[in-house]
């Protein structure tokens, strides 16, 4: 059996597996959303992950119940997997939904950092994450440095940031990150350059959206997504028996400065296209040019 190809995350030396996993799907109910979880299929999941060879998890306090979803099923496999997280998170149970915010001051970090661990059941995370901010709220607020004071003294391993235009370019000009969590794929390539900017400051490159959703053949459909799907005219250069999904994830992979993807899903059948897709790798040359050309021409 082939198995998932590993890159090093930037300086973190880390080996994680080009695909990750995003468990925003765990949330469970009174959340967003029309997809909902129960436990025992949150278990069964989280395991068949594992077991698949996928090694890096990546989760939030926002997700509602997904920290202590991974920490009750898998922390007897917590040496199998890199684990990350994010703070700055504020959030509400209300009675039919979870209302999200974020703010940044230092009390809000550091019951995030104490939550997240009681939840996972870990005594460390092996990357915690701003989730959003600027690169001069967070400098004056001093998080930065009460990041490095988590990593002193062993509870957390590395620190990054999970962003975007426009504050993307002013937190990599820091050159404090050790990896980036950045959007991207053939449907949405805006960061394609911050990515490479990223990297060049030795930091691991985390891609969320990698797969765009799933493109025309997603559950939930994107119309934005599915335009620019239809306006490149990719059908026409879709290899036969490729499924779509398969044609934006291998040419996420692609880029160079792609560490590792998180795809999220709970979906078995979806689950093991992602893996075949990830295990035969980049994209031919020739087919990422073409759809390089036919989406920068829209």
């Amino acid at each position: 059996m082939s198995l998932i190809p590993l890159k090093t995350l930037g300086r973190t030396n880390l080996p994680v597996t080009q695909l990750g996993y995003g468990s925003m799907g765990l949330r469970g109910p009174r959340t967003w959303g029309v997809r909902v979880v129960d436990d025992a299929s949150a278990d069964r999941f989280l395991n068949r992950i594992l077991d698949a060879g996928i090694n890096f998890i990546d989760t939030s306090p926002d997700y509602g119940i997904a920290e202590e979803r991974i920490g009750r099923f898998l922390h007897t496999r917590r040496r199998e997997y890199f684990l990350a997280t994010k703070c700055g998170c504020v959030y509400t149970q209300h009675r039919d939904h979870l209302e999200i915010d974020h703010h940044w001051k230092k009390e809000v970090i550091e019951q995030n950092l104490e939550k997240s661990l009681s939840r996972l059941q870990t005594d460390h995370i092996d990357l915690l994450q701003f989730h959003g901010g600027d690169a001069e709220t967070l400098e004056r607020s001093g998080l930065i440095e009460q990041l490095r004071s988590f990593q002193s003294q062993g509870m957390i391993r590395f620190i990054g940031v999970s962003s975007k235009i426009p504050n993307l370019p002013g937190l990599i000009e820091l050159g404090v990150f050790d990896a980036f969590q950045i959007p991207y794929s053939c449907l949405d390539r805006q960061h394609h350059d911050l990515i490479t900017a990223a990297a060049e400051t030795g930091a691991g490159i985390i891609i969320r959206g990698g797969i765009a959703q799933g493109g025309p053949e997603a559950e939930i459909q994107r119309e934005a997504l599915n335009e620019r799907w239809i306006r490149a005219k990719l059908d026409e250069v879709l290899p036969e028996g490729m499924p779509r999904a398969e044609l934006i994830l291998r040419y996420t992979l692609s880029h160079p400065d792609c560490h590792t993807t998180i795809v999220g899903t709970c979906n078995d059948h979806h689950l093991e296209e992602n893996l075949n897709a990830a295990k035969s790798g980049s994209l031919p040359e020739d087919l990422y040019r073409e759809v390089t050309h036919r989406v920068m021409s829209m």
